[in-house]
């Protein structure tokens, strides 16, 4: 009899949960989603193609065989990551360095908010648990206080609220000018008296999950995997603006090396001196930056990442839906029909003025191709999240394909450059540098997953998408 009454009241509080529903299975329903465009990217519809080096290999390289694949959709920044884009992204570490020291000196020193001086930069939890509410009291006492690693603050919350002295007259008290002048390096490494910043702590965190390797391993424990296939990355971020000069030997290019990353002269010019590493961690840290701006306007689903493009997503993109297309233009040749060139190159032998460029040119330039893409090849070689393997071209899948071997530090970079031969600028011509290494020539642009239903480039209703 009891068991009767319990299962009875077990229906009844069923049926009241499913107001509405008239008993069917009606699904969960979440918050009502829609696609929206990312700034300054174009939805690049997915399709088909013939992948691989359009003409002869006149180079014998043989590494670019013609293969016919299919990419799924995906959005691509319109041009390359520029100059003042960058910037952000040191500057947001630079503000963060500097209020983790201030909050730390502040914890060393016992000072707290409302005590004046260093005390309003402390950490925005204050360690007061006793005023925490029970989910910030319980990840306080069982994660945050107790640190992560050789980081004894990791998780602490950095106090945003409070604006940085510019004016070093202004500086509050002893504790902050200590600790602002072990951010700068000392007056005697001033260049021209410019008070300047030490970019060897402008140190970047992030991780990344191996979905890949984790996939793969056959071990059946689920936390263990987890926990073995999530990295930790820690990395420099700022450019190597010496690039300019390392890159070319017995050449006068220190104005460059001066002016090229943070002077406003250059900030739509696109960024180099940045490693393949650094360009994952710019796609990190830009993540970041959307999700944690829409966390604050609840009721919204956060953005998938953005990444770098695979090899066959970037050379799909650069087609712009035009089949075994040598250049994003479309045809053999480097010169319109009034003689103006289509990129920004080295068109002659040692002639690197004959495009109306000595060196790279803004991220938007000449005529973009038919996805709404500019200098998808010349001004920068762009970076792709791929590894290069001469035989990749074999063994890839034909559906999203792909190489991305950690072990494999050779990565490749797709497109040509300023300082290159129009054969370097053909769509399927493949180059490689290593991950850790940077260039005056090589940039990067971001791509991110469409979400929904898959749609290609045959589909009359993504066209207005783009």
């Amino acid at each position: 009899m009891k068991k009767s009454i319990v299962m009875l009241s077990v229906v009844s509080l069923l049926l009241s949960c499913s107001s509405g529903d008239r008993g069917e299975v009606v699904g969960v329903k979440g918050k009502k989603w829609r696609s929206e465009t990312p700034y300054e990217m174009t939805l690049i519809p997915g399709g088909s193609f013939i992948m691989g080096k359009s003409d002869d290999d006149l180079a014998g390289i043989g590494d670019a065989n013609s293969k016919t694949v299919t990419v799924r959709s995906f959005y691509m920044d319109e041009f390359e990551t520029t100059n003042s884009k960058y910037r952000q992204f040191v500057e947001w570490v630079k503000d963060s360095i500097t209020r983790t020291r201030l909050a730390i000196r502040a914890d060393e020193d016992g000072a707290t908010p409302g005590s004046g001086g260093i005390g309003e930069f402390a950490f925005a939890d204050g360690g007061d648990v006793a005023n925490m509410s029970p989910y910030d009291k319980y990840m306080y006492e069982n994660y945050y206080s107790l640190g992560q690693g050789d980081d004894f603050y990791y998780g602490r919350k950095l106090n945003r609220d409070v604006d940085l002295f510019e004016d070093p007259q202004e500086y509050p008290d002893e504790a902050y000018v200590e600790v602002m002048d072990g951010l700068y390096l000392p007056p005697t490494e001033w260049f021209n008296g410019l008070k300047t910043f030490d970019v060897s702590t402008l140190e970047f965190h992030y991780q990344e999950f191996d979905t890949d390797g984790a996939a793969r391993d056959k071990s059946t424990d689920v936390r263990a995997k987890r926990s073995k296939y999530m990295k930790t990355e820690k990395l420099l971020i700022y450019p190597d603006t010496t690039v300019w000069i390392k890159d070319f030997a017995y050449s006068y290019n220190e104005p460059m090396h001066n002016d090229y990353f943070w002077h406003a002269a250059y900030d739509d010019y696109p960024v180099v001196g940045v490693s393949w590493k650094q360009a994952k961690a710019y796609c990190n840290w830009k993540t970041i930056m959307k999700n944690t701006w829409i966390k604050q306007k609840k009721g919204r689903d956060q953005v998938n990442k953005f990444r770098l493009p695979s090899e066959a997503e970037w050379e799909y993109a650069g087609r712009g839906g035009l089949q075994a297309a040598t250049y994003p233009w479309g045809d053999l040749y480097t010169q319109n029909e009034r003689a103006c060139h289509l990129a920004n190159f080295k068109p002659n032998r040692g002639d690197y003025a004959a495009d109306g460029a000595l060196y790279t040119v803004e991220a938007k330039s000449y005529t973009p191709n038919d996805f709404g893409l500019y200098n998808m090849s010349g001004n920068v070689s762009e970076w792709v999240d791929s590894s290069y393997d001469p035989s990749a071209y074999e063994y890839v899948s034909t559906m999203n394909p792909t190489v991305n071997d950690p072990s494999n530090a050779r990565k490749v970079h797709r497109g040509g450059s300023w300082k290159d031969v129009a054969y370097y600028l053909q769509l399927g011509n493949r180059n490689y540098e290593y991950s850790d290494t940077a260039r005056s020539y090589i940039g990067f642009r971001t791509v991110q997953d469409y979400m929904g239903t898959q749609t290609t480039a045959d589909n009359p209703a993504l066209r207005g998408r783009r």
